[in-house]
């Protein structure tokens, strides 16, 4: 696993990083698949709950964390050399 993350035989550089896909791409990324989960989390909360004010404050506090989690995630990716 660490070579995985071992980046540094290859030269890679943030600014070369940055040619592969910019941060704004991985933001963008980022919201679209958010609102694709978060109205999944949405309809299943209120499936669960049978109130849609439950649903949708479940829905909202998911929304902004699960996209710092993925950004996050995406961008350590871009650091792994594996399958590029």
């Amino acid at each position: 696993m660490l070579m995985l993350l071992d980046h540094t035989k290859q030269g890679s550089t943030y600014k070369k990083d940055k040619q592969r896909e910019k941060p704004v791409r991985s933001i963008l990324k980022t919201i679209s698949w958010r609102i694709v989960g978060t109205i999944d989390t949405i309809v299943i909360s209120w499936f669960l709950t049978d109130e849609i004010d439950t649903a949708l404050a479940i829905g909202s506090v998911e929304l902004v964390t699960k996209m710092i989690l993925y950004f996050g995630h995406e961008r350590i990716w871009n650091l792994i050399s594996f399958g590029k």
